[in-house]
This record gives structure tokens, C-alpha cells and sequence, in this order.
């Protein structure tokens, strides 16, 4: 390998910039240039394929920084038609006017289901980034368990059949996805804070968290101490949520409830589904909060809130929030930059190895603890080919407590112990209330890597 081209796809996430980083950095000591592409697959689709020399002369630009959220080669949700032979053949064309010998994509299960159309072309391999920590497996067996079903709509047509009651930490593939970590700190802070107001005012708080498919920022969140944890893996029992609703209501006079964006009852996803999808055909979800206040506000009633003089009504008593997009910014805390950045660097080895279509992974034992490795991407496929987001284990939950599992709280220990590390705390302290940020503007690093960037003729 002389040169590889890396790009960043899906949504950002805090670690994106700390992954290119380390695999510049493993470049740099193997003498391989490096390009990024410009806007993820997007760019990519560009006759001018936008891009940048991330290391020219082996030396890595400055304006790559791995304490820096986002990601300063941009991302786009624009995917490549794995059915346009033309535009795939035109893209491969490009690549090779490049002097491209393979690509490195950054993303999660979306870029990788991107990614292979791609690798029938030039040599691809997948660094893996996602707040939802969806990318992977919970035993090596578990996509050939996918059975068709076409009243499934969640998971467009498929359903997981499970043979599993329990899985043993060690076997978990990809145990953790960088940017995973970032986003438990930012929910568990969120709850925190909303807890007083719930508190003080003895209202009931639903926060709504990111989590399409996949429960485990919800889950993750235990460490902000929310009361009840929902999860899209597990359908609504109503009357056991409402029960222990009152329970908690009865003893503290306020209750912190934590709902994954994709939960689901009896009849789908909690909230209304949009009739909008996002550019990589997911159907936009809105509204698991606000169904779940709706519910709880007509199933308890005002007389309970009022025969206790708290409330006058019982839609006084209820209010949601939603922690949005801020679980996917700022800056990443220790596990993410650190092991973003070994993925980063696992990923060149693997091209450099000239192997295809694999992923590098980051993988724990009791033993050895993290390591990192390597996957083939058809591993992950089900028997008709596609890849699905990995969900929360059963075993990983509780769903008398609503909180996680004793298993649970075992997978969580190793990533969380010391996930913060002592610089990112002083990174707080120096630079929030610094007064130089209220002498000067923000300075992007979109502002100098625009003139970084050059184009095919």
C-alpha cells in the first residue's frame, strides 16, 4: 500500500476525529499516504472527488486534532446504489485516477452495508464509530438466527429469533463502538440535572435518548440513576410500567424515566412514525416521549395528583425532554479518543495486509482486557446478505427492575471505570469559562482545511 483514502460516513459522532488520527498516525510509521475524502460517500459520487492530503510528507496536518468532536473531513448519510453498476464503476474509476490502493470508511452499520457494493472494486475496510454501539455481535451465530418477516416493519421485514437466554462477555463481538462512551456521559449528566427540577416540582420526567433499533445508550444511562430504563428491545407491558409509575410516584413524589427514541408496544414504535425518511432510507422516529406522557397522563388521572395536593392536573404533573443531538458532540472523553484512534490504526493494518472487506474490532476479555482485532464484514450478514444493528442481549436487562441486569452492570464496568480521564476534566476547567472566548470567535477547522482541499480536473 502507497495510498489510502479514508472517509467518514453516517451521522458524527465525538470520536470520528480521534479514529482518523490514529489511522494517519499508523500510516505515517508504514510510509502510506493518506487522502480524505470530503462528505463520506457523497464526495465520493463528486466527478471531482473532493479530498485532502491528511499526511503529506508523512507528517500529520495540524488541523487534525483527536480531542476535536466531529469529524474535520465531513460526513453526509448519502449512500452509493449498490444496483448503479454505472455510478459504482465511475466512482472505482476515480479512486484509481487518485492512485487510490484502498479505502478506509468510518461509520457504523449503514456505512458498512455501503461499504460492500465498494469492495467488489478496491479493497475496503471499516473503522467502526457509533454513538448507539449497534455495530457487531453478541455471539459469532447471531445473524444466521434473522428470519424474514414481512409484518415486521421495525426492522424492514426481518425479525431475530433468538436461541440464546444468556451470553458470556467474552464472546461479544465488537464489544464496544468509540463514540459510545461520549454519548452515556453526555445522557447520564442530562438526567442528573432534569432529576432536580423532577425532584424539587415532584413531576414525572420522561427523557428520551437516541436509540433507533438498539437500547444500549438507554441502558448506559443507568449511571445517571434514572428510576425506569425502557428499551426498543423490550415491547411496552402497560400495566406493569404504570404500576411501578405509582410505586415510585407514592415513595419519592417524583419519578425519572429513561426511553430509548425506537421503544415499541403491542402495535409498533411508541411514537408516531414520520412519513419522512432520513437520506439513508431509515424512517424518521418522533414522539416516544410524548406518547409515553400521553399514556401516563390519562392512565393516572387527576384525581391522583390532586387528592395529594400535588397537582391540579395530571398533565402538569408530566413533562419530557429529549437529550437530542448534543449525546452525538463536543469533545471525547478518554475510552473513545484512546481506542477510536487504536481502531483508527488497526484499520491500516488490515489494508496493509491487503485483506478486503473486513472490519477492525474492539474486543474484551477478563484476561487481557481490550484488544483490538479484525472481522470479516460477511460475518455480519444474515443468509440474504444484509447486516443489521446489533440489539441490547436480553440477558444485559431487566425488565421486572427496568434497569440493567447483574450481567448488565458486569458489561458496563470495564468500559466506564475509567473512561474519563484526568485531562478531561482540566480540558473543563481551561477552557469553558476561559475569557479569550469571549474576545474571539469560534474557529473552525472547516475554515482551514477549505484550503486544504483540491479536486480532480
Amino acid at each position: 500500500m502507497k495510498r489510502i483514502a479514508i472517509l467518514t460516513a453516517g451521522g458524527d459522532t465525538p470520536a470520528l476525529n480521534a479514529t482518523i488520527f490514529g489511522a494517519v498516525q499508523k500510516a505515517n510509521e508504514l510510509g502510506i499516504e493518506v487522502y480524505g475524502l470530503i462528505k463520506g460517500f457523497g464526495g465520493m459520487i463528486s466527478p471531482q472527488l473532493p479530498h485532502v492530503r491528511l499526511n503529506p510528507l508523512f507528517s500529520t496536518i495540524p488541523e487534525l486534532d483527536p480531542c476535536q468532536g466531529g469529524t474535520l473531513i465531513g460526513a453526509s448519510r448519502t449512500y452509493i446504489d449498490s444496483n448503479d453498476k454505472k455510478q459504482l464503476q465511475s466512482v472505482a474509476a476515480r479512486m484509481e485516477r487518485l492512485k487510490i490502493d484502498g479505502l478506509i470508511c468510518i461509520g457504523g452499520d449503514g456505512t458498512i452495508n455501503g461499504m460492500q457494493p465498494l469492495s467488489e472494486y478496491f479493497p475496503c475496510v471499516l473503522a467502526p464509530k457509533t454513538i448507539d454501539n449497534d455495530l457487531g455481535l453478541n455471539y459469532i451465530d447471531e445473524p444466521n438466527e434473522w428470519v424474514k418477516d414481512e409484518n415486521d416493519a421495525i426492522h424492514d421485514g426481518y425479525r431475530h429469533s433468538s436461541t440464546r437466554d444468556a451470553v458470556s462477555l467474552g464472546e461479544i463481538v465488537n464489544y464496544v463502538t468509540p463514540g459510545y462512551a461520549t454519548a452515556v456521559f453526555v445522557v447520564a449528566q442530562s438526567i442528573e440535572r432534569i432529576r432536580t427540577t423532577a425532584e424539587s416540582h415532584r413531576r414525572i420526567a420522561i427523557v428520551e435518548v437516541m436509540g433507533r433499533d438498539s437500547g444500549y445508550i438507554a441502558l448506559g444511562a443507568a449511571y445517571g440513576q434514572p428510576d425506569m430504563i425502557l428499551i426498543p428491545e423490550v415491547e411496552l407491558d402497560y400495566p406493569k410500567v404504570i404500576r411501578r409509575v405509582r410505586e415510585l410516584y407514592d415513595m419519592q413524589k417524583h419519578v425519572v424515566i429513561v426511553v430509548g427514541e425506537g421503544v415499541q408496544d403491542a402495535e409498533g414504535q411508541l411514537g408516531a412514525k414520520s412519513k419522512s425518511v432520513d437520506p439513508a432510507g431509515n424512517i424518521l422516529f418522533s414522539g416516544a416521549a410524548e406518547r409515553l406522557a400521553e399514556i401516563l397522563i390519562k392512565e393516572l388521572g387527576d384525581d391522583y395528583f390532586r387528592k395529594n395536593q400535588r397537582h391540579d392536573e395530571a398533565k402538569s404533573a408530566v413533562f419530557t425532554r429529549k437529550v437530542g443531538h448534543t449525546q452525538r458532540g463536543g469533545r471525547p472523553i478518554l475510552f473513545d479518543r484512546f481506542y477510536g484512534a487504536q481502531l483508527g490504526g488497526e484499520a491500516v493494518e488490515i489494508l496493509n495486509r491487503k485483506q478486503n472487506n473486513h472490519l477492525a474490532t474492539l474486543n474484551w476479555t477478563e484476561e487481557f482486557g481490550f484488544t483490538t482485532g479484525q472481522l470479516s464484514a460477511n460475518k455480519l450478514r444474515d443468509q440474504w446478505g444484509t447486516i443489521h444493528a446489533r440489539e441490547v442481549h436480553s440477558s444485559l436487562y431487566s425488565e421486572q427492575r427496568f434497569q440493567p441486569s447483574e450481567l448488565g452492570r458486569q458489561y458496563f464496568a470495564p468500559i466506564f471505570k475509567n473512561a474519563i480521564g484526568h485531562e478531561d476534566m482540566e480540558a473543563i476547567k481551561s477552557h469553558l469559562f476561559s475569557p479569550d472566548n469571549l474576545l474571539t470567535r469560534y474557529q473552525s477547522f472547516n475554515v482551514e482545511m477549505q484550503k486544504r482541499i483540491q479536486y480532480l480536473d
